[in-house]
């Protein structure tokens, strides 16, 4: 039985939602039963350095996933966003849920400055965009909670010969509270359904263009 850990994250601050723990459950409504080969536990995570990590590490002990795929909330962009690299720093802008703002601290004290996902990156987001969601690679994952937990899954993944990465999600239709990008929800669970899927067919992500000149 391979199983799939996908993980999203409570609101935030004052915001009444975040699409990527609604868009976890949804997945998970969807999901076929274990006759399908394939177990998905699902998780929302608490907006917190310490409380993500602390959580995330206590599912991967319980469950030894095969793939873990982490999502979050990027307020302002307009697609779907498929995370390359992590870097192991903590910057916060703002203080996370529990009131606790790291600035130039390590995620993780010890691990490379940057970890990159190994999840099939361009297959992923080529696959996304055949469904018709907007979607694009990044190469950024920011310096708040989101990065940490990037950073987590992906050193995890490179000690344990496992895959890991993360995604980026809009607001979804309705939940945007200054008239930021949006997509319907229902698109941005599709967007990880692929992302599941695609990973489990997937041994070698395609030769592809990934980058950015800036």
């Amino acid at each position: 039985m391979t199983t799939v850990l996908l993980t999203g994250f409570e609101p935030f601050g004052s915001d009444a939602v975040n699409p990527s723990g609604d868009a976890v459950r949804l997945v998970a409504s969807w999901w076929p039963g274990t006759g399908s080969g394939v177990r998905l536990v699902s998780e929302v995570l608490p907006v917190t350095f310490a409380g993500s990590a602390r959580r995330l590490n206590e599912l991967i002990d319980e469950h030894d996933p095969d793939v873990v795929i982490a999502t979050g909330l990027a307020g302002g962009r307009s697609r779907v966003s498929v995370e390359r690299v992590g870097v192991n720093l903590m910057d916060a802008r703002i203080p996370d849920n529990d009131g606790e703002q790291p600035v130039d601290l390590p995620s993780l004290p010890g691990a490379p400055a940057a970890v990159f996902a190994s999840l099939p990156v361009k297959t992923i987001v080529r696959d996304i965009a055949a469904a018709g969601i907007p979607v694009g690679l990044s190469l950024t994952a920011g310096s708040f909670v989101c990065n940490h937990v990037l950073v987590h899954v992906a050193e995890w993944a490179h000690r344990s010969g496992r895959r890991a990465g993360f995604i980026h999600v809009p607001w979804a239709t309705g939940q945007a509270p200054n008239g930021e990008p949006e997509l319907p929800l229902e698109q941005l669970a599709r967007a990880f359904e692929i992302a599941i899927r695609t990973t489990l067919a997937t041994e070698r992500d395609i030769d592809a263009v990934g980058g950015t000149l800036h």
